[in-house]
């Protein structure tokens, strides 16, 4: 259940991520779908605890560094990605193709880190991004270290919109992929999610919980070279299970 107040915040901050420029409030307000008066107010909150300033008089808001500084300061404490992130940049660089950690998080696969390739044609995400679990290679690949209990608790509420034809379309079906997965100890998505999109990934043991690491691009080029991929994902997960320089 989402807090109003908390969601239209992040989503001021989404849009001006998205538009990176100053916006007057009325185009603040329609882009956020909100009421003049309740932007107002939450411009006038920001601009007050220092997160917006106005550029000049009437030409628009633009965040401040504050905000900045302070993911960053946040992100320097995390317990793992200090020590995920060198070794996504490395993975990245091996593969040159976008590379993820994701987690199942509150139904859903989470992105919490990634690097992204240089092809121009790639695989493109963001940290943050959430994904549904039956068209992820994240979540097949923790799913398949799980007993039964635990997965069908998982899945209880999951829904299996059908995206391409490769879409695994019912529960049975990605109970099955999963038991394949946990078989031959890593996961694909093989076109479930787009067409022409080949994901992998193994999963990882991170002080007790489960999280995977994932490749994704062209299935001209991932799913062309899945032994020396998964090679790399698989000494990569390992490297970070032990706390290696990548």
């Amino acid at each position: 259940m989402e807090v109003k107040l908390v969601a239209r915040t992040l989503e001021l901050i989404e849009l001006f991520a998205q538009e990176r420029r100053p916006m007057p409030l009325t185009e603040l307000a329609q882009g956020l779908g909100a009421p003049m008066s309740s932007c107002l107010a939450l411009v006038r909150t920001l601009v007050a605890r220092g997160y917006l300033y106005e550029v000049r008089r009437r030409a628009g808001y633009y965040p401040t560094p504050k905000l900045h500084a302070l993911c960053g300061s946040i992100q320097s404490g995390d317990p793992w990605m200090e020590r995920v992130r060198p070794q996504l940049a490395a993975l990245r660089d091996a593969a040159n193709e976008t590379v993820m950690l994701g987690k199942i998080q509150d139904g859903a696969v989470l992105f919490l880190d990634m690097a992204e390739s240089t092809h121009p044609v790639h695989y493109a995400t963001r940290p943050g991004v959430r994904r549904p679990l039956h068209t992820s290679a994240v979540a097949k690949a923790i799913l398949a270290r799980l007993g039964p209990a635990e997965r069908e608790s998982i899945l209880a509420d999951a829904e299996y919109e059908r995206y391409t034809d490769r879409t695994l379309g019912t529960r049975q079906a990605l109970l099955d992929e999963v038991e394949r997965t946990a078989a031959r100890g890593w996961a694909e998505n093989a076109g479930e999610s787009v067409a022409d999109l080949t994901g992998l990934a193994v999963a990882l043991d991170l002080g007790g919980e489960w999280y995977a690491l994932c490749m994704a691009g062209p299935t001209s080029r991932v799913a062309e070279r899945r032994a020396e991929n998964l090679r790399l994902l698989t000494e990569t997960a390992e490297a970070i299970r032990l706390g290696r320089e990548a």
